[in-house]
């Protein structure tokens, strides 16, 4: 079954300093409807003002994974340790007990970037923060899994994050191990097909995927897609 998730439909906040888009409930955004999907609990689209920083903040019972669309990214950790990530990096913070404050590091360009919540597995341990480039010739390129294979980020949860990239009219077969999967435009179109009827998607929106086998991804443009594979998860939407 495929259900959208349309961009123009999602919770938003401008504060000035920070925009930001919410696909599920986040801060003063609540929909009963929409508290995450699988063990993907938060898809935030984030804009962050030149020189801007957030509060320092952890991140219990949660993996974040942290895409950068654009701009250069400052992390500093509560134990004095500065990373930096710019536009084409993946970062993955799995610290249950470590404070992070993320700033962008640009003076003059806004920072754009996704970040998403996924659910844990207490008995599961990983680094406490991982770094990824991530290749723009890779068509198909597993961003992160729960046991780090072909050098993906190690998640604490049997999750698969891929990054897809398409060009105009071309088309891929996926295949899925999870009953709930969710596929996330970054920019493009796309047209979906499984055993469900055909849906499309646009640049921005997200499509909520339950109890498909494989999904057939038409690009109607030039696109790049996130797909967030919750293999086993049997939880509700």
């Amino acid at each position: 079954m495929f259900r959208l998730r349309a961009a123009e439909k999602c919770g938003s906040a401008d504060y000035g300093w920070l925009k930001s888009r919410y696909s599920f409930s986040f801060g003063h955004y609540f929909d009963p409807q929409l508290l995450g999907f699988g063990y993907l609990q938060v898809l935030n689209q984030e804009v962050l003002a030149a020189g801007a920083t957030f509060q320092p903040r952890s991140f219990p019972r949660v993996d974040v994974l942290n895409i950068i669309l654009q701009g250069e990214a400052g992390y500093r950790s509560s134990d004095g340790q500065m990373t930096h990530a710019r536009a084409g990096d993946a970062l993955l913070f799995a610290g249950d007990n470590t404070i992070y404050q993320e700033s962008n590091a640009s003076p003059d360009t806004d920072l754009v970037r996704l970040q998403l919540w996924l659910q844990t597995c207490p008995e599961q341990n990983s680094p406490q923060l991982q770094h990824l480039q991530l290749p723009e010739s890779e068509k198909c390129l597993l961003i992160a899994s729960g046991d780090g294979q072909q050098g993906s980020l190690k998640l604490r949860q049997n999750i698969r994050v891929f990054q897809l990239s398409l060009q105009h009219e071309e088309t891929h077969i996926f295949p899925l191990q999870g009953s709930r999967c969710y596929l996330q435009s970054v920019y493009g179109g796309v047209e979906l097909e499984g055993e469900s009827p055909s849906l499309q998607a646009g640049c921005g929106d997200g499509v909520l995927i339950s109890d498909e086998k494989q999904l057939r991804i038409n690009a109607m443009t030039d696109c790049r897609l996130l797909i967030i594979d919750c293999c086993g998860s049997e939880q509700a939407a």
